[in-house]
Formats: structure tokens, sequence, C-alpha cells
């Protein structure tokens, strides 16, 4: 698979007219200057522990007003004007966290625009959501948000929570995302008697580099909303909290470790939905952020949630932050190869592939072998593997590369897969076979495999067979990071992954299941 040229890798799907995002949106690194490490060291030992005593003595503190505040409040009094005294905890509670965030650093919160009423965009739609600070305009607001149910549970959070009316989301409940959208339905049609919503519609963090898919779930009701765009104008970038980077403890304390922290909060006017859009939630969604990435000056990408967890599979192959795999991924799905099927799919493909040997196919016999008419969608996929730009494909490449949109975690069935695919009538594989299936694999454009190769055929015949691969990978489970990432993937790989086991951010996915943009995980849920 290539990286350059026709089908250009990873970011090929974002906007045409601002061009593909330079980078995987699911990968943050971090570099320090002798300088800026040794500052970091002198305001752990100093600043930091303070500033950390004082945001957590401010949570404590504010946990009492919102306790009280909560107590006994039913369905109709939530919808009634606040009492005074309701008025009085809500200037405390937001007094409170404004010093919480102060202590962080936040010393000063840059706002632009103006807020709407309920009663002119009951939704706030917020992006780019890069980390748990973009709970900052929550605590500026009040809004409701979207949370899992478990989060009321936790201590002092859950009272804050709370405190905040939000929609919660059950995952006990199988129709519990139906009931999510039904109540912002119900919320966002009462005339402003409800607080706003507060929604980050990508549903998951990026690094800011662009727009990924909205979810449409704050778009169903078909209502007005208000877009708010985020930005961290900071020249170190120690906010943003992706699935490949600094885990969410090292970012708390890095930020924490800076003196100053700075953050703009940029309300846009409200967007009112055509007669199209209201029917339409995906068309509506797409719209919106359209208007978001313009106002941020980044590019849109139809990269997902999904694409996330593909990225940060738990097999023994790490994708690197320049993979094509997003892309293809992408691409399958927009084909109309459904998931519920895609392994049916790939088994028929894979058979059909071994019939074919070594056979290239050019554009029109993929389209015959797929069962799916030349499009644009198609040719995009074709140029993927059309490595020398020649007009024809191998069509095991593309089979190596659906096992691993299919089966992300299962490293060693892929390669198993892969070697039937490539190996001799002797059941062998040469280093060069064994280089086309790893490049396959990790959708990359090059890849060195001899020490690799060379450690697996111990007997230097220069060939192996899939048992002598399994044996050495038994022996070996790292042997990707020993063997591979080493020599060529090295630190601008973006490899370094946090240990989350949940989605991160703080706004959980709600969208129905039945939804235009809904897909099944292509991997066990993280959440």
């Amino acid at each position: 698979m290539k990286l350059s040229g026709r089908g250009r890798g990873c970011c090929a799907g974002g906007s045409r007219e601002r061009g593909p995002p330079p980078r995987s949106p699911f990968v943050h690194q971090l570099r320090f200057s002798p300088l800026e490490k040794a500052k970091i060291a002198f305001m752990t030992l100093t600043l930091f522990p303070i500033r950390l005593f004082f945001a957590a003595f401010m949570m404590l503190l504010a946990w009492p007003f919102a306790f009280i505040a909560s107590m006994g409040s039913d369905e109709q009094e939530l919808e009634k004007p606040l009492s005074w005294w309701r008025k009085i905890v809500d200037i405390l509670l937001k007094a409170i966290m404004r010093m919480m965030w102060l202590a962080g650093g936040f010393h000063w919160i840059n706002v632009k625009g103006r807020r709407a009423l309920p009663a002119e965009a009951a939704i706030l739609t917020v992006a780019p959501h890069s980390s748990y600070f973009d709970a900052i305009p929550v605590t500026m607001t009040f809004a409701s948000i979207v949370m899992k149910a478990e989060s009321k549970d936790i201590p002092v959070w859950g009272t804050l929570i709370k405190y905040i009316r939000p929609v919660f989301v059950s995952r006990s409940d199988q129709d519990s995302r139906r009931k999510t959208v039904e109540e912002i339905k119900r919320r966002a049609q009462s005339d402003g008697k409800w607080p706003q919503i507060m929604i980050f519609p990508e549903g998951t963090c990026t690094n800011r580099s662009c727009l990924i898919t909205f979810k449409p779930g704050a778009f169903i009701p078909g209502v007005p909303v208000q877009p708010v765009v985020l930005r961290y104008p900071n020249k170190l970038d120690t906010i943003t909290w992706t699935w490949q980077g600094p885990g969410a403890f090292e970012i708390l304390w890095l930020t924490l470790c800076q003196f100053h922290n700075s953050v703009e909060i940029e309300f846009l006017p409200v967007y009112v939905p055509s007669e199209e859009e209201r029917k339409n939630p995906v068309l509506y969604a797409n719209n919106v952020r359209r208007v978001m990435a313009e106002a941020l000056g980044v590019p849109v990408t139809d990269y997902t949630f999904e694409d996330c967890q593909l990225a940060l599979a738990e097999g023994q192959l790490r994708l690197p932050s320049d993979t094509c795999l997003l892309e293809f991924a992408k691409l399958v799905r927009s084909l109309g190869l459904k998931p519920e099927t895609l392994e049916d799919d790939l088994n028929k493909y894979a058979a059909s592939a071994m019939k074919m040997k070594k056979e290239k196919v050019d554009l029109k016999e993929f389209s015959a072998y797929l069962e799916f008419p030349v499009s644009q969608t198609l040719e995009s996929m074709f140029a993927l593997f059309d490595e020398n730009e020649d007009g024809v494909i191998d069509i095991r490449e593309f089979v190596v590369a659906l096992s691993v949109v299919c089966k992300p975690s299962k490293t060693l069935e892929t390669i198993q897969l892969a070697f039937q695919l490539y190996q001799s009538e002797g059941g062998t594989v040469t280093e060069e076979d064994l280089g086309h299936i790893l490049k396959t694999a990790m959708g990359v454009s090059q890849i060195d495999v001899t020490h690799l190769f060379r450690a697996v055929d111990e007997e230097e015949k220069g060939k192996i067979t899939y048992d002598d691969f399994y044996t050495f990978a038994v022996l070996h489970p790292h042997f990707a990071e020993e063997y591979l990432y080493a020599d060529q993937v090295g630190a601008d790989s973006g490899l370094e992954t946090s240990s989350l086991s949940a989605p991160n951010g703080i706004c959980t996915d709600f969208s129905p299941d039945n939804s235009a943009d809904r897909r099944k995980p292509l991997q066990k849920k993280l959440n």
C-alpha cells in the first residue's frame, strides 16, 4: 500500500478544499527540549503539588453545595425557573469551578461571541473534543451534558454531574440510546424550560488537526443548534489526550507544570436547519461540522470513532500513525460492505484470491471480484493498492488489509491467512513475501523485515513456514517492537499508547444503533 500519489494514504478522506490532515487525528506526540525538561522538573517539585492540592480542594468545596441543591429535585421542579437560593448556589458553584481552573494555570479564559438563550438554541455542539479540559465550558455554563449512567456513582464528581441535570446513557439498558435521543428531543422542544444541552458530537478525543465525523445524535431533534469551537493556543500542547499518546495523569501533571494555559471558547451564530436537514440528521451534522471547521481553519475527515478503535487494536502489530489502513477502513464502509457480514465477505474473497493465485487484476477485474460496480470509492480503494501506478494490483494485498480491518486484534490469524495466500507449493514464503505481508498488514509503503526474517529462519534456509513464524511469535510476543518498530517506525510513529480502558473524553456516544452513521465496532468494546 502506498502513501503518495493517487489515494494518498492515511488522510485522503479530508476536505478537498483544504487538503487532508497532516497526521492521524488519534495520535498525539510530545517532545521536550532540555530547557523544557528542566522547567518541568522544577515545576514538579514546586508548583505542581500546590496546584493539585488547591484544585482538589476546590472540587471538594463544591460538593456540599451541589449535594444540597440536588436534593429532592423532581422533574417538574427542574423545568421551573431557578429559585432565588438555587441561583445563589449556581453562582457560588461557578465561582468555585473557576477557581479550580485558575489553580490549573488557566488564568483567564477568552470567550468570543454570544451564547444563545435556551429558547434560541437548545443544543450546544462543541468541537474539537480533545481533552477532559474541555469540561471548562461545561462548568462555565452549567449546561446539561450526555453522560454514562455509571458516572453519577463516582464520589464527589458524581454529585457535581447530577447537579447540571445530565442526560444519562445506561450500558445495561439495550434501548438506552433510543431513550436518550427521545429525552434530548423532549428537552430541546421544551421552549427553553430545560437548560441547554452541551454535546461533543465527535464522540471521542482527537488532536485537533481536523474534525472527524460527527455522530448524528445531537442533530436528530432537528432543532437549531449553536456551534461552539474550542482552541488551546499554547506553545507546548500538554492539553491533548488522545488514544495514542500521553495518558490521563501524565496530561494532568504536564499541564499543571505549565505556568500559564490558554483556552479560547467561541460561540458561533446559531445554525437553523433547513427542512432537508431536519429530515436528514447526517446531512445536518456534516453541514454544522463544515461551518465549525471553517471557523477553526482545519479540514474535515470521514474518520470515525470506530477508526480510532482500529488504530488502537491490541494485536501484536500496532498500526503506525501514517498507516493507510484507516483510509482503507473508511473506503470499506463507503463501498457498502456491512460490518455484520464482513467476516463472511473476507472468507469469500480469500477463497477467491487463492484460486487466482498470484494473478494481478485491473480495475474492471477488481470490480467483478468484489461484485461492486466501478465507482469513485472503488477507484480510490484500487488506487491504495496500485503502488506502481501501472493500473494493476495484487489481489492478495486487498485480502490481507481486509483481514486487519475485520479482525484488528487477531494479528496471527491475519498472518496465517496471508501465508496461505503467498506460500509456495511447499508451504513456505520468502523474505520478500514476508515484507509484502507485513507492509500490507501495517498499511505502510516500506518496511524492512530482514532482522525479523533471519530471527525466524534459524536454519538459514531462505524460506519459512507459518509454523515457524507462529512458534517464533509465541516465544517472542513483542516481535514487532523488537524487530520492526525499533528499526523503522521509531519515535516519529506515535506508537506510545495510553492504557485507557474506556473511550476518552467527557461526552459518551448515544447515537441510536439504527442511525445511518452508526457502525458496528471492529473489535471488542472499549467502554
